[in-house]
């Protein structure tokens, strides 16, 4: 089973390890691709990673993510420079800005700083029609305060069943800020589980679902690409 991770924040971005700190940590817990995640602050392809790694053999993604509209309609415009596209959830507005936008791949813990879980049955049906991908954050549980993680992890847990519900994919992803915050693949897909997904449907958010998200993702950045399932013929 092929498992991938992609949402780690490398030194460049928000974290604190190196890319190729994370790189030879995730080949040593049996990833076989992950996504680099950036702000859009200091914007740049970051092709020159790709580009010093065997890609052939470990599969290495660069993601951008945006925490606010301006963000998300400036990224939408490049998107064609860049492998994924992540919003950070928690504000409403973003959040359905999110499901709503096919040039987004995956929405990220819309659950952040609320009372409620941030995504509702109306959003579920949008994220499935332009197949945006609700991500398990597992560093947001993680790091929370004992007195909060278990109102956090009811939030995910609410998210999940409306995502089984809508067939909303979903994923699992460390989160991590560092080589040491990522997590053995077992532990992302068991993560899963305690929130509600079969252990198959666990399996597959950190295997096919990452999987399907990074062969559309090269569709969205083909010239021809219009929106989903409308593209140019030549």
């Amino acid at each position: 089973m092929k498992c991938f991770d992609l949402h780690v924040s490398p030194a460049f971005s928000e974290g604190r390890s190196s890319p190729e700190q994370i790189i030879e940590r995730a080949r040593l817990l049996g990833f076989s691709g992950i996504c680099l995640v950036d702000g859009i602050k200091n914007y740049k392809p970051h092709r020159e990673i790709k580009s010093s790694f065997d890609t052939k053999k470990f599969g290495i993604f660069i993601g951008f993510e945006a925490t606010k509209a301006s963000d998300l309609d400036r990224l939408v415009g490049k998107r064609r420079e860049f492998d994924i596209l992540i919003v950070k959830g928690g504000d409403l507005k973003i959040n359905r800005r999110a499901v709503e936008t096919p040039e987004v791949d995956i929405l990220s813990i819309p659950e952040y700083e609320r009372i409620d879980s941030g995504f509702n049955h109306i959003m579920a049906k949008l994220a499935k029609t332009n197949q945006v991908a609700l991500e398990i954050n597992f560093r947001e549980a993680l790091n929370s305060h004992k007195s909060t993680r278990s109102h956090i992890m009811q939030k995910m847990a609410l998210n999940m069943m409306l995502a089984k519900k809508f067939r909303v994919p979903v994923i699992t992803t460390s989160g991590a800020f560092s080589h040491l915050q990522l997590k053995d693949p077992y532990i992302l897909s068991s993560f899963g589980v305690l929130l509600g997904l079969t252990p198959e449907e666990s399996r597959a958010a950190i295997s096919k679902t990452p999987e399907d998200i990074i062969t559309v993702s090269k569709e969205k950045q083909a010239e021809e690409w219009i929106m989903l399932g409308v593209k140019v013929v030549k």
